[in-house]
């Protein structure tokens, strides 16, 4: 693939390669989440607060801030019923989710201000606060550069993944590592150009490992409105909306065996 922009970085070159999957039964997408709508999955948006009142989102089942304060115990405080989206990103993200998993219980973990910037602490608690209260499927269209939080980063998504929760996080839209994106434990996504809602492809040459639809995409946004958009933040919950249809499909699979599949029903898996 050629003329990606730097967010797509990941898929340069000769583009993701192909790749064997799992040999699912029939045909591998219908099987994955063939009638599945996210009923009975509970997925996070750790972000910037969602908009519960915009016509693409809908309800909530729950809405918390996470706020650094130097004073806790843990070095954050958690506000319950913070439901306000201070930017429009998190909007934008719950929205996509909602349109490929429109059953699913979405829950807004705000960590982020009205300048879309955020303190290490603060998105490491709402990570911590997804696992603790089972969320199934955590969006992170965001990630840290802080090197000094790479091991507390670390030992969360552990935590994530042996618990049972799946968290799926945009790789950095610009040059260098960034955490949690980087680490095995955790479905990372960067965007493509002119790809279905409901398509992915995987990345022969990881840390990144999936490519979605996030260039030039019509999201959601503040007052009820829509903009165009594009970065590796959009492309993310492409994929964590089509996690979700295949825990609706197949309730109890593993943040493991949930990577094998999206990684059997990528476009360039045979």
């Amino acid at each position: 693939m050629t003329d990606l922009p730097e967010w797509s970085r990941a898929f340069a070159g000769e583009g993701p390669g192909r790749s064997r999957g799992l040999p699912l039964p029939g045909e591998r997408r219908d099987w994955a989440w063939g009638g599945a709508t996210g009923a009975g999955v509970r997925v996070a948006v750790i972000d910037s607060g969602v908009d519960a009142a915009h016509p693409a989102v809908g309800r909530l089942a729950g809405s918390v801030a996470v706020e650094a304060d130097p004073e806790a115990e843990e070095g954050y405080r958690v506000v319950d019923g913070a439901g306000e989206d201070l930017y429009g990103h998190g909007t934008a993200c719950a929205g996509i989710i909602r349109s490929l998993a429109p059953d699913v219980e979405l829950h807004s973990v705000r960590v982020l201000g009205r300048n879309l910037k955020g303190r290490s602490v603060a998105f490491h608690g709402g990570i911590r606060w997804a696992v603790e209260h089972g969320m199934d499927v955590v969006n992170m269209s965001l990630s840290s550069q802080n090197e000094d939080w790479f091991a507390a980063f670390h030992e969360v998504a552990d935590e994530a993944y042996f618990a049972g929760t799946l968290l799926v996080c945009a790789a950095s839209n610009t040059p260098g590592a960034t955490f949690p994106s980087q680490f095995a434990s955790v479905v990372s996504v960067a965007a493509l150009p002119a790809y279905e809602a409901d398509t992915l492809v995987y990345n022969t040459a990881p840390p990144v490992e999936f490519g979605a639809r996030g260039l030039d995409v019509e999201v959601a946004w503040t007052a009820g409105g829509t903009i165009r958009a594009s970065g590796n933040s959009f492309a993310t919950p492409h994929v964590a909306g089509l996690a979700a249809r295949i825990l609706s499909k197949h309730p109890g699979l593993t943040p493991f065996q949930v990577k094998a599949v999206l990684h059997a029903v990528a476009g360039n898996s045979d």
